[in-house]
C-alpha cells in the first residue's frame, strides 16, 4: 500500500481543535508532511507554546493516522507553535497585550500579574512584563531589582528604553526611573504620558505576550492603556470576599464598556484558602469559598483558578525569586497551569476575533 500526502491530510481533517472547534487542517495547523514508505511525519503548529491540550492533540493525530490511514504506519510529530495575534497592538514586535486588573487593592494583583508573566514565559513563550502601577510599583521588589536603571541606545534613528531582562522576560517600571522613598505627586496627564513612555519608546524587540500590571481600580491608567493600545484581553484578580468581589465586579464593568470593549480572558481567585504547612490536606476558607468562580459562571467567562493563601509566596516576592520560579514546587505549578489557561483564552480570542483563521506574524 502507498500512503499519499492527501490520505494523512484527510485523516487529521477528522482531528478537531478543542477550543476553536474545527479541524486541524482547515485551521491550516497541519505543516510539512513528509511520507517515506510506512514513515509519516508532519508537523502541529500550536497556537501557543503554553497550550494545555498538546498532549491531547497529539495523541489524536497518532489515532487518526492509524485508524484512517495504516496500523503499520510510523508516525513522527514536531508539536511546536506559532502565538497567533488579530490585530496591531501598536507596539513593534508586540503579538499579544495582555492586562492584569483588580477592582480593589491588597488582593494580590501584581503577585498574579508577575507569576502570569513569568509562567508564560516558563512554557517557551517571549514574553515581557509592564509594571503601569505608577502610584506603588512593586516590581522592582520582587525581582531583586530594587536602585536598577534601565539603559537607553539608538534603534532606527530614535533613542530607546533598553527594558532589564531578568528570569527570561523583559521588563520596565515606573519604579526604575523614581526615588522609591518618595512619593509620585503626578496628576492624570503626567500619570498618562509616563504610561504611554513605556510602550512607546521602549525597544521590547520580539514579544508574544506583554502582560501589563495594572492600578488597583478603574482610573486613568486603564482609560489610557486601553484606548491607546489594542489589549487583546483582562485578567481580572480577586478574593473570595463579598467586598472584593464587588469592587471585581467595578473592574470588569469598565472592561465591558463600549468605549473600552476589552474581552475578559478570566478570573483568577488569590488566596482561597489556607493551607497549614503540617496538615497539607487541609484547606482553610479563611475568606469563604467558591466567589470568584461563582462570579466567573454568572458573568458566563472563564475561571482561571484558585491560588492559596500561603506564605512562601509573599516572602519569595519579597525575596526578588517569584514562586513560579521554583522547579518542582505545587504552587508554582498552579501559577504554570494559570498561565497556560491564559494563553489558551488568547488563542481562543483572536480566532474569534479572525473569524477562525489563524493569524501569525512570524
Amino acid at each position: 500500500m502507498i500512503i499519499t500526502k492527501e490520505q494523512v491530510l484527510e485523516a487529521l481533517s477528522n482531528v478537531e481543535e478543542p477550543d476553536l472547534k474545527k479541524d486541524l487542517v482547515t485551521l491550516n495547523m497541519i505543516q510539512n508532511v513528509h511520507i517515506d514508505g510506512k514513515n509519516i511525519s508532519f508537523s502541529v503548529i500550536l497556537t501557543t507554546p503554553a497550550c494545555p491540550l498538546k498532549a491531547m492533540i497529539e495523541n489524536a493525530c497518532r489515532n487518526a493516522i492509524t485508524y484512517f490511514v495504516s496500523k503499520e504506519a510510523v508516525v513522527h510529530i514536531d508539536m511546536t507553535s506559532k502565538v497567533t495575534t488579530q490585530k496591531n497592538t501598536g507596539v513593534p514586535g508586540v503579538k499579544n497585550i495582555i492586562a492584569v486588573a483588580s477592582g480593589k487593592g491588597g488582593v494580590g494583583k501584581s503577585t498574579v500579574a508577575v507569576n502570569l508573566a513569568l509562567g508564560l514565559a516558563k512554557t517557551g513563550a517571549k514574553v515581557g512584563l509592564i509594571d503601569a502601577d505608577i502610584y506603588g510599583p512593586s516590581i522592582p521588589i520582587m525581582f531583586g531589582l530594587e536602585g536598577e536603571r534601565p539603559k537607553a541606545r539608538e534603534v532606527d534613528g530614535k533613542s530607546r528604553i533598553q527594558p532589564i531582562e531578568k528570569y527570561g522576560i523583559k521588563l520596565l517600571s515606573i519604579g526604575f526611573f523614581t526615588d522609591p522613598n518618595q512619593p509620585v505627586p503626578w496628576r492624570g496627564p503626567m500619570v498618562s504620558t509616563a504610561v504611554k513612555q513605556l510602550f512607546n519608546d521602549a525597544d521590547w524587540g520580539e514579544l508574544d505576550y506583554l502582560v501589563v500590571d495594572l492600578p488597583p481600580g478603574t482610573g486613568d491608567i486603564h482609560i489610557t492603556v486601553t484606548q491607546t493600545f489594542p489589549v487583546t484581553g483582562a485578567v481580572i484578580v480577586t478574593t473570595p470576599q463579598n467586598v472584593a468581589l464587588a469592587d471585581a465586579k467595578k473592574g470588569i464593568g469598565m472592561f465591558m464598556m463600549n468605549a473600552i470593549n476589552v474581552p475578559l480572558l478570566g478570573i483568577v481567585e488569590n488566596m482561597s484558602y489556607f493551607t497549614p504547612a503540617e496538615l497539607p490536606e487541609n484547606k482553610y476558607y479563611i475568606f469563604g469559598q467558591g466567589g470568584g468562580k461563582k462570579l466567573a459562571e454568572q458573568l458566563e467567562v472563564p475561571f482561571l483558578g484558585e491560588i492559596p493563601l500561603v506564605k512562601s509566596i509573599s516572602e519569595s516576592g519579597d525575596a526578588g525569586k517569584p514562586i513560579v520560579l521554583d522547579e518542582d514546587g505545587i504552587l508554582a505549578n498552579a501559577f504554570v497551569d494559570m498561565a497556560k489557561k491564559v494563553a489558551q483564552q488568547v488563542a481562543i480570542c483572536n480566532a474569534n476575533a479572525t473569524n477562525n483563521k489563524i493569524v501569525v506574524n512570524n
